[in-house]
């Protein structure tokens, strides 16, 4: 008789048990209805991350705004992991130009920032967004959404928070705010 702490170990699954697409089948896949901006992050494994993230969860594009760095990069790369390659992009020289351009194309933009009467991200239902397609900005590491910005989008959204610090790194919000739409938009 096996003791009781003997225990099989646990196999990791393989890509193919997970049912991962390949790059050519993820070109042509339906993507969600999200466009993920970045408005002027400087680390370019932030933006790596969030192109991981896109993926990951099928968001339609990334968009990449003022200094922020653009694919091919080998630093993106680093956390990318080659969705890079796999999610669309488009770069513009201010995030002002590539919200209005968003908006244009019916967009509703939400920046992702800590503002007076900001909408609670649990607070995020598909009700609430519409049936348009729906664009989130997330900001530079340090000084966050530009408040022009934020001033153009049709809302702000805001990631509750418990402990005694105010932010999180932008991909780590990156993250938190694409599970959670993705969830609502799917659901």
């Amino acid at each position: 008789m096996e003791g009781r702490n003997e225990r099989k170990p646990k196999q990791k699954k393989t890509a193919v048990e997970m049912g991962r697409m390949t790059l050519e089948e993820y070109r042509k896949a339906k993507k969600v209805p999200l466009v993920v901006v970045l408005d002027n992050v400087r680390s370019q494994h932030n933006i790596g991350a969030v192109f991981r993230t896109a993926d990951a969860f099928c968001v339609q594009k990334v968009v990449l705004c003022g200094i922020s760095a653009c694919p091919p990069n080998q630093e993106i790369h680093k956390t990318a992991l080659g969705a890079e390659e796999s999610v669309d992009w488009a770069y513009y020289a201010s995030t002002e130009e590539a919200v209005a351009a968003l908006k244009r194309e019916g967009y509703r933009v939400y920046s992702v920032e800590q503002v007076h009467d900001s909408i609670s991200l649990p607070e995020m239902s598909k009700e609430r967004m519409g049936e348009d397609p729906v664009a989130v900005v997330l900001g530079h590491e340090v000084f966050g959404v530009s408040q022009r910005v934020v001033d153009m989008s049709d809302g702000c959204i805001e990631i509750p928070q418990y402990g005694t610090k105010h932010s999180l790194n932008v991909s780590v919000a990156a993250g938190i705010v694409i599970y959670s739409i993705v969830n609502e938009l799917m659901g």
